[in-house]
């Protein structure tokens, strides 16, 4: 019969659907709205279309999840082709839309094309498409108007370079937990998203910090239309991992997002230099250099950039970082900008100074993550990650990882690089919240299985159905065992949790801990492992306290945020 209901579902045929069940149904059949009574049984309607007043998508069902529906491509806003290349975010035309889809039902059944890649990995990047302004919603089977669920926003990691969110799929968390809408948004980087010269301060030219700009804008368009969904506008948690972390960080931190989200979810945010338009502007000239622009003012610059071929562009914003290495200059990747407009002061400095959104906060890390290449000398490797330090810096963070206090020269390279770029993250952010908001944090210790060490991302292969990312927003999914995908379920139950009530441990696996609160008498966290046996039954997370080694060492890193530009 499931299969007979998907089949008239995809077929768009709602009519024959209904007669389908009451055909089928034992007894007499009412009809009563939103369910169908019959043979003493309430049987909900099925739809999986959507009226945004605008127009009307069409969005897949599944016979793998059939309790989710996938809405795939809804464009948040207008293409940023053309004149609008390199520029703030422009609302999306709805009377445009309407127009276009002269009352047509629009298919959102298929992935939609993601932004343009660079790469991470030395691959050569370029797929995707300029006109990449959408989000994905995942919705209960069944959810509409009217139920307020609550909604993850979901933002994707990928070093601000890359990354396709169709490679993070949601529809098996909301079949777990069919209670909550999940949207997951695409948005500008490289040089599509981050380019900055100091001339950007007069927009005639350009703007800064566009993808930031992007996410912003698809948090308002949810505003707008998430209750067409199901959702909850006033219960929005934005989320996010690595690159998508430090999103969720600046929005915490800046005025442009107050009363789009009311809760957090920050995991492995990487504690990288955010640079003024000035020190970016080195890298500005070599990529509109390699990209064949040449001309002596930025304006005629800009004139030539809108009109290059995406391709060139592509190329250049791949081949741009290596070169600004050979030539020496420190700041060589896109990245936000510290514009004085959106992102005024440093995101630790902030923190510390009690400047940011006050809502329930989950952050975390993996154990042994470090974004610094592994050359073992934690000199090189500090200043090669933060560039302001001086020498005298150097030797002060030098001296708070004595060789004696490690069990390996590696172990101590990874540890004094990894708690300044990414694992004091829980620290930095975790003990100002907690003085407004409840707030938890916890250390991943589970590794991938392609490794030994848990390394950065090992929880997302975990919680995203085995997911390794590959080059030009391509990704390769494992089949996970019994017990990892009982891991997984106990992950996304407590993430779930917190997006429903801000608080993790109302509705969590039986079998899981109670997550205590952090905060900086009792600075405790979850340390979240499989069962060592792999049992489907038992949990393998449990309560810890941070080493007060740690704390110290973070405590230290944290003083000097302003230096770190972090």
């Amino acid at each position: 019969m499931l299969s007979a209901i998907f089949t008239l579902l995809n077929l768009g045929s709602f009519n024959n659907l209904n007669g389908f069940l009451k055909q089928t149904l034992l007894g007499h059949t009412v009809d009563l709205g939103h369910e169908i009574y019959g043979g003493n049984q309430l049987y909900p309607k099925v739809s999986n279309t959507v009226d945004l007043g605008y127009v009307t998508y069409r969005g897949k069902l599944d016979e793998t999840y059939p309790n989710t529906v996938v809405y795939f491509g809804i464009p948040y806003a207008e293409p940023p082709v053309g004149n609008l290349r390199f520029r703030a975010t422009v609302p999306l035309n709805t009377e445009r839309v309407t127009e276009e889809v002269n009352g047509e039902v629009v298919d959102a059944t298929e992935p939609p094309a993601f932004c343009i890649q660079g790469s991470l990995s030395g691959n050569v990047g370029g797929a995707g498409s300029e006109d990449c302004l959408n989000v994905n919603i995942y919705t209960p089977l069944g959810a509409k108007e009217g139920d307020n669920l609550p909604v993850l926003f979901n933002i994707h990691g990928g070093g601000w370079v890359e990354g396709n969110p169709t490679n993070w799929p949601f529809d098996h968390w909301i079949e777990q937990s069919p209670n909550v809408i999940i949207v997951s948004v695409y948005y500008r980087f490289g040089s599509f998203g981050f380019l900055a010269t100091p001339e950007f301060t007069d927009p005639a030219y350009g703007d800064f910090n566009a993808g930031l700009k992007d996410q912003i804008q698809a948090l308002k368009w949810v505003q707008s239309y998430i209750r067409k969904f199901g959702g909850d506008p006033n219960k929005v948690t934005i989320a996010g991992h690595s690159a998508g972390a430090i999103s969720a960080e600046l929005h915490m931190i800046t005025n442009r997002t107050e009363g789009l989200f009311s809760r957090a979810i920050a995991q492995s945010v990487v504690r990288l230099p955010f640079p003024t338009p000035e020190q970016q502007q080195p890298l500005f000239d070599i990529y509109a250099s390699l990209a064949g622009c040449n001309e002596s003012s930025v304006a005629d610059k800009m004139t030539c950039l809108r009109d290059a071929d995406v391709s060139a562009l592509a190329q250049a914003q791949d081949t741009a970082p290596i070169a600004a290495i050979i030539q020496g200059k420190p700041y060589n990747l896109f990245r936000p900008v510290l514009d004085g407009v959106l992102i005024t002061e440093h995101p630790t400095t902030k923190f510390q100074s009690g400047e940011f959104a006050h809502v329930p906060l989950i952050v975390g890390s993996a154990s042994d993550e470090t974004l610094t290449p592994g050359n073992l000398d934690i000199s090189v490797g500090l200043k090669s990650f933060f560039p302001l330090l001086t020498d005298t810096d150097i030797e002060a963070f030098l001296s708070l990882y004595p060789p004696e206090d490690f069990h390996s020269e590696c172990h101590r390279f990874r540890v004094a690089t990894g708690e300044p770029n990414v694992l004091c993250s829980g620290q930095a952010m975790g003990i100002p919240s907690s003085r407004y908001s409840d707030t938890w944090t916890y250390r991943y210790n589970t590794p991938n299985p392609r490794f030994t060490l848990v390394h950065h991302a090992a929880e997302m292969w975990m919680m995203f159905n085995g997911t390794d990312t590959g080059p030009n927003g391509t990704a390769e999914f494992t089949p996970q065992t019994d017990a990892q995908k009982a891991f997984a379920s106990e992950l996304i139950a407590y993430w779930l949790s917190f997006v429903r009530t801000g608080n993790p441990n109302t509705y969590k696996l039986p079998k899981s801990p109670v997550w205590g609160n952090y905060n900086e008498s009792d600075p405790v966290r979850m340390v979240l492992m499989q069962d060592l046996k792999n049992s489907v039954d038992v949990s393998g997370s449990y309560m810890e306290g941070q080493p007060a080694p740690q704390t110290a060492r973070c405590a230290f890193a944290i003083s000097m945020a302003e230096v770190c530009q972090n």
